[in-house]
């Protein structure tokens, strides 16, 4: 059973920087990081989770419109760890930010998926902008 743990959420002021990480684990032995669509997710009070930043096995990206050129999704498939570096921050950034892993696609995703389509979830970090 694939494992998210999600560090580096803190409060910063508007135009500052963060980058958080998600450390995966519980890979089986015929499935491994690498095969996983990636996803970071984020929820604001009175709303669902949104998808942020969404990353392929090939380190293809797709963002939501808010966030692009602010922020940036990558993956280290040697230590099965996922970051998205949030640069520019803006109060409406603020929220609980959910790692995401989805295995039934093989890894190839070339969109912003929904959050029903992954399985496995970490338990958020908050980010909090202040104006």
């Amino acid at each position: 059973q694939v494992q998210l743990v999600e560090s580096g959420g803190g409060s910063v002021q508007a135009g500052g920087s963060l980058r958080l990480s998600c450390a995966a684990s519980g890979f089986s032995h015929d499935s491994n990081y690498r095969l996983y669509c990636m996803g970071w997710f984020r929820q604001t009070p009175g709303k669902g989770r949104e998808a942020v930043a969404v990353i392929n096995r090939f380190d293809n990206a797709k963002y939501t419109d808010s966030v692009k050129g602010r922020f940036t999704i990558t993956r280290d498939n040697d230590k099965n760890t996922l970051y998205l570096e949030m640069n520019d921050l803006k109060p409406e950034d603020s929220g609980i930010y959910y790692c995401a892993a989805d295995g039934t696609r093989h890894g190839i995703c070339y969109t912003l998926m929904r959050e029903t389509d992954f399985g496995a979830w970490g338990q958020g970090t908050q980010v909090s902008v202040s104006s």
